[in-house]
């Protein structure tokens, strides 16, 4: 005789069955837009009671920054992580599907709109009259907005080419552009201050994208190959330690030359640039307690992989983090008082 389930415990007592991914995807959405809200609504907050005018647009071209900063950071950590994984030995040839391509494109819109702002004038354009396409190549900020540009540009067709890791020399160019660009010409020791942005935003975009990467790879061994999971994780840890003191070193250098040491404490509380560069520092410190209980687990508990968890709130922080570092672009610098 045929035993024929009720329609319940086929789809499920509340209606059909969802999708395993269906929930991540949702919550991977619904991240995405409270980490938008970070540069589009931080301004006001940042801005308030203290006196600074903000700069036109300073929400929108936030958010572009954080997507410049995001798309950057996901290939950057896929080529850091591939080249650890092909170092294990008997690692699986399997690897999650790369999300270079995607992040390339997003990054090159952000560029793209970057770049329209400053052929406005460093102002919001309303329309193609308002933009200088030529102006671009007479300045050296828009000569770097088209630098960038190109490199996303070029990073997207490395990506789909038979040879991925050569996107590595045209997010370079983006690392080098960016950290020109944060420094002008006009600025105290321009160049001490581009090789310290230089540094901390390489070793920011090798920590949040390979964290990103080695946690969808583990994912990807976990059913059959968990000692391959945990060995990757283990190797990824090592070097974010001195990834998180380098960052760390560089940050620190950086504040003390836009905030001196006897007014930054008073800045950190009535600067807008003060007030995000607090919050940012606020959530390293939390990311940086993420990764050693991640790392306190990898080392003693009976299953290593139990160091997932603790590692996948750090990659939401370092999600707010990034947020949070397009917002501190766009603000006014301080006042070197």
């Amino acid at each position: 005789m045929t035993l024929i389930r009720p329609p319940s415990e086929v789809t499920g007592a509340s209606g059909p069955a969802r999708r395993p991914g269906a929930g991540r995807a949702t919550a991977v959405l619904v991240l995405m837009a409270l980490a938008a809200l970070v540069p589009l609504l931080g301004p006001s907050a940042a801005l308030h009671g203290t006196g600074e005018a903000a700069p036109p647009g300073v929400g929108g071209i936030a958010l572009l920054r954080a997507v410049l900063f995001a798309a950057l950071s996901v290939p950057v950590g896929e080529v850091f992580v591939d080249r650890l994984a092909r170092a294990l030995p008997g690692a699986p040839a399997r690897a999650p599907r790369s999300w270079s391509p995607y992040a390339a494109a997003a990054g090159f819109v952000a560029a793209l709109c970057l770049a329209a702002v400053v052929a406005a004038g460093n102002d919001v354009p309303h329309g193609l009259a308002d933009i200088d396409v030529g102006g671009l190549y007479r300045s050296r900020e828009g000569t770097l907005a088209l630098l960038e540009v190109n490199a996303f540009l070029l990073a997207g067709l490395c990506a789909v080419s038979s040879r991925p890791a050569v996107q590595a020399w045209p997010l370079a160019a983006v690392v080098v552009a960016e950290a020109l660009r944060a420094h002008p010409t006009t600025e105290h020791s321009p160049l001490t201050g581009s090789g310290l942005t230089l540094l901390h935003l390489t070793c920011a975009a090798l920590w949040a994208g390979g964290l990103l990467h080695a946690l969808r790879r583990i994912r990807r061994w976990r059913g059959s190959d968990a000692g391959a999971g945990a060995a990757l994780l283990g190797r990824y840890a090592r070097v974010a330690a001195v990834l998180l003191a380098a960052i760390t070193a560089t940050g620190v250098c950086s504040s003390l030359r836009r905030m001196p040491p006897d007014t930054i404490l008073e800045q950190l509380t009535d600067t807008a640039y003060g007030r995000a560069l607090l919050a940012k520092v606020l959530l390293v410190a939390a990311v940086a307690v993420l990764a050693l209980w991640a790392r306190i687990r990898l080392g003693r508990a009976t299953d290593p992989l139990a160091a997932c968890t603790p590692a996948r709130a750090e990659v939401v922080a370092l999600g707010a983090v990034v947020a949070v570092s397009g917002l501190l672009t766009a603000l006014p610098l301080p006042i070197r008082w």
